[in-house]
Order: structure tokens, then C-alpha cells, then sequence
């Protein structure tokens, strides 16, 4: 006869299973023949506990309230099982996924056993709900000693709100100051904060923390650091970071290219990506906007429609519209109007307004009327009350002397309704009258 406890785990790895492929309402069906299944322990048995988070999170992933309060009820009659803090906290994010924020906290109010791993998910349930500033709160109201992940999920909350990224650098100090050592969780959600606010000292701060912690080889947080260096100005920063990374993927290699090519230096840009094909590194999407740019950056035209082609045909870098529109840019910076203009008529996808966008900044430069125009009638079909279309097309009728076009555009903006952002200001210039 086989062991009620083995046999036990057998069926868990097996819920497990479920969960795990996505099969929730298998999930939950399994577990309810577990619940009544004689040849298994009571469920008051500690071996359980493995068993409930399980389900609860069938429960949160199907948003079924019933399901969570029916596990929540069998938890409670089994008395000893919401002692677990994998239970509890499974509870919580489960209430707080199928029910409300407020149900969650309500039923956190009233568990026994409120250790750190059970404020965490009370926490994450109310970041996930969008509401930072109750998550802060609880931080703040925890009556046992917070873990980097009671952190980590406010920190992320922050950094990606992007409202107030000098708290999410406060939180981290908040951390240090507890005696909580800062994870590689805490560092990635922490990094961009910092590159936001283009707080160099700080990016060094965590950067320095990271070497201290042998956290500075990671690919990923890598691949962040030398995007921040690169936002906050310090290419030197962003090459160290670099140099040190052992495992340079795709990513960590797009970094340090975007970042060359931010800053003007198409040539380091090209050269970087010539070493990574040597690396045998395939490059991806992101790598593939990198190289544009910096072409654009270098004036080379050329080398940016061959790596189209390299990247599109042997690679298989599948182009999308922002791929497009850099390539039109590119083109236009360097003067190639009219096969910028063949690059948005012959493009496989939708022609976004980035790429209008490009050409008529390039018809400006170099005063291409015709194309202007037609640059401009198809933003203002796509962009109907962006009024700085209509500034730019007025603009360039205006450089050319073209002063009666000019003023018709500025008509045409009124009778559409169109207002003039502030900043904007309209070049006509009428002829003096004697």
C-alpha cells in the first residue's frame, strides 16, 4: 500500500503541473478530488500547505472569487493550515486578484500569522493594483523586519510610474538603513529610476554596490547600467560596466551601441557591432535600431541601407515601422530625399507618422517643397490635431518665400480647429507694403 504522504506528493507535483501549463480549472478540479480523496492525510496535515497556494493561484489566474472564498473556508476549517505563511500570502494575492484590494487587506487584517512573507504579498497586491502609494504605506507599517522583497515590488512600482523616481532611491537608502542588503531584483527595478533622472552619482552609487556584491558581472543588470551611464552622459562609464560583464548577449551589446550612437559616435557604434558578429552574437530588433541610428549619426547612408539588408536577410531581423522610419531618417538626413521617400512607399508595413515625420524634417533642411507637401497631407490625416505639421509645412513655404502658401496653412490649421502648442511660433513674413 502505498504511503498517504507520498502519495500525496506524487498527486501535488501533478497539481503542480496544472498550474503550471496554465490548465486552471483542471487545476482546481484536481485539487477538490485531492480534498476528499480518503487514501490521502486530512488536509490538516502541514504536508497540505503545499498544496493550497497551488490552487489559489488557479483561483487568482481565472479572477473566480467564489473559488478563493471556498479555499479561504477550507483553510479556515483545517484551523493549523493558515498558519503557513505560503498559504496566507497566497490567500491574500489571490483575494487581491479576484476580489479587491480592500478584500485582500480586510483578510490580512485577520490572519494569526502575519510574518514578512505574508506583508510582501499584501504589498504586491496593492502595486499590482496600481495604488504605489498604499504599498509605501504598508511598508511602512510592517510590525516584523521587511526582506528586500517586501522592497523590491514598491521600488519597481515607482521606477515604472515614473512620477517620483527620487523615492524609489530613497527606498533603496531606506534599505541599507534597516540592514536589508539590496538583491539583484532590487538593483535591476532600481537602475532606470536612476537613469530617469539622469542622477549619475546615483547610477554610480548602485553601480558601486553591485561590484562590492559581485552583482556587476550580470548580463542583465549590465546591459541596464551602461543604458543609464549612457542617459546620464558618462560613456566612460557605460564602456567600464562594459568590460567587465562576462557574459555579453545581444542585449548588453545593444546597450553599449545605443549608447555610442545617442551621444554622436556612429563610428564606435558600427565598430562595437563589427566585434559583436565576431562574437558570433546574433543581433535581435533593438541591436537593429542601434546600428541605424548610429549611421545616421556618422552620415553614412550607405552602410545603413547594406546593414538593412545584412540584418534583414542574413540575420532575419524581422523590420517593423520604427526600423523603417530610422532608415528614412537616415536618409534624409544625408540628403537622399527622394529615396527616403521610396523607402515609405515600398514599405512592407503600416507607414507610422515617425516616418512622415523624418521626411518633412528632412524637406526642411534642404527645401524640398513637393515632397513637403506630400509629407505633410498624410500627417495631417494621421495626426489631424498635431499642430506642429501644419508650423513645420508653413515654416517651409515661409523659408522659400512662398508667403501665400504659408498663410494658407495657417488658415487651413484654423478652420480645422487646430490649436498652436506653446512653443510653437509661425516664420511668415509678408512682403512691406509702401
Amino acid at each position: 500500500m502505498v504511503c498517504p504522504n507520498r502519495r500525496l506528493a506524487t498527486l501535488t507535483k501533478q497539481l503542480t503541473g496544472h498550474v503550471n501549463a496554465g490548465r486552471h480549472r483542471d487545476a482546481l478540479a484536481f485539487f477538490a478530488r485531492m480534498a476528499t480523496d480518503p487514501a490521502l492525510p486530512p488536509l490538516t496535515d502541514p504536508s497540505f500547505a503545499y498544496a493550497f497556494p497551488l490552487a489559489l493561484k488557479s483561483s487568482a489566474a481565472l479572477r473566480r472569487p467564489s473559488a478563493a472564498a471556498s479555499l479561504h473556508a477550507l483553510a479556515h476549517k483545517c484551523g493549523g493550515v493558515l498558519q503557513s505563511p505560503f498559504v496566507a500570502s497566497a490567500l491574500v494575492a489571490s483575494y487581491g486578484a479576484c476580489a479587491s484590494p480592500e478584500a485582500a487587506r480586510s483578510l490580512f487584517d485577520e490572519l494569526p500569522c502575519r510574518n514578512a512573507v505574508v506583508w510582501s504579498a499584501m504589498i504586491s497586491v496593492y502595486v499590482r493594483s496600481g495604488d504605489v502609494a498604499a504599498a509605501a504605506l504598508a511598508l511602512g507599517d510592517m510590525d516584523v523586519a521587511p526582506t528586500a522583497s517586501c522592497f523590491n515590488s514598491v521600488i519597481a512600482a515607482v521606477a515604472e510610474s515614473g512620477e517620483h523616481p527620487g523615492q524609489a532611491i530613497e527606498l533603496y537608502r531606506c534599505m541599507a538603513g534597516m540592514g536589508v542588503k539590496p538583491s539583484l531584483i532590487t538593483l535591476l527595478a532600481l537602475v532606470p529610476a536612476c537613469a530617469v533622472m539622469g542622477a549619475l552619482g546615483s547610477v554610480r552609487e548602485v553601480h558601486g554596490f553591485a561590484v562590492r556584491h559581485g552583482m556587476s558581472t550580470s548580463c542583465h543588470l549590465g546591459s541596464s547600467l551602461i543604458e543609464a551611464y549612457g542617459r546620464c552622459g558618462s560613456l566612460v562609464g557605460a564602456q567600464r560596466v562594459f568590460d567587465l560583464v562576462e557574459e555579453r548577449d545581444v542585449v548588453v551589446w545593444s546597450s553599449v551601441v545605443s549608447a555610442y550612437a545617442f551621444h554622436g559616435h556612429g563610428d564606435v557604434a558600427m565598430s562595437l557591432f563589427g566585434r559583436m558578429e565576431l562574437d558570433n552574437v546574433r543581433p535581435d530588433g533593438i541591436m537593429f535600431l542601434g546600428v541605424l541610428k548610429a549611421c545616421g549619426h556618422a552620415g553614412r547612408a550607405d552602410d545603413a541601407l547594406n546593414y538593412f539588408d545584412v540584418l534583414t536577410k542574413m540575420y532575419g531581423v524581422e523590420a517593423s515601422g520604427d526600423h523603417y522610419s530610422c532608415l528614412v531618417d537616415v536618409l534624409g538626413r544625408a540628403g537622399r530625399l527622394q529615396q527616403a521617400y521610396d523607402v515609405i512607399r515600398t514599405m512592407p508595413v503600416r507607414v507610422t507618422a515617425k516616418a512622415w515625420g523624418a521626411l518633412l524634417a528632412a524637406c526642411r533642411k534642404y527645401g524640398d517643397v513637393g515632397l513637403a507637401e506630400i509629407a505633410a497631407r498624410a500627417l495631417f490625416e494621421i495626426e489631424p490635431e498635431n499642430a506642429g505639421n501644419f508650423v513645420s509645412l508653413a515654416n517651409i513655404y515661409s523659408g522659400l518665400g512662398m508667403h501665400v502658401e504659408a498663410e494658407r496653412v495657417r488658415r487651413d490649421m484654423e478652420e480645422r480647429g487646430v490649436q498652436l502648442s506653446p512653443g510653437s511660433s509661425w516664420m511668415i513674413h509678408h512682403k512691406s507694403r509702401c
